[in-house]
């Protein structure tokens, strides 16, 4: 069984930073990526960032240079560094990790964005 457990998430003003991290745990050898996904009210959950075991990254368009996604491998942690948030960013932050062809999820975590 996957476990991940995600941390990170609140309430920030428009400009500001937040880092989300996701600590995976259980049956995860052989797994090949990990990232994460957001979903907002009404909206269909799309892709942010993603990371391979090989440590090969990418992200969606709509990052456009405002996050970073990054691991500690010694314990199966992903981070990623968001910055300048604006209220579009405000959504729920699912981590995942792919292993054998599938997508395990976290319960996700809240980020809010004022304006």
């Amino acid at each position: 069984q996957v476990h991940l457990e995600e941390s990170g998430g609140g309430l920030v003003q428009a400009g500001e930073s937040l880092r989300l991290a996701c600590a995976a745990s259980g049956t995860i050898s052989g797994y090949t990526a990990m990232g994460w996904y957001r979903q907002a009210p009404g909206n269909q959950r799309e892709f942010i960032a993603g990371i391979t075991v090989g440590g090969h990254t990418n992200y969606a368009d709509f990052v456009q240079g405002r996050c970073t996604i990054s691991r500690t491998i010694r314990t199966n942690t992903v981070y990623l560094q968001m910055n300048s948030l604006n209220p579009d960013d405000t959504a729920v932050y699912y981590c995942f990790l792919r292993r054998l062809n599938t997508n395990f999820w976290g319960q996700g975590t809240q980020v809010t964005v004022s304006s």
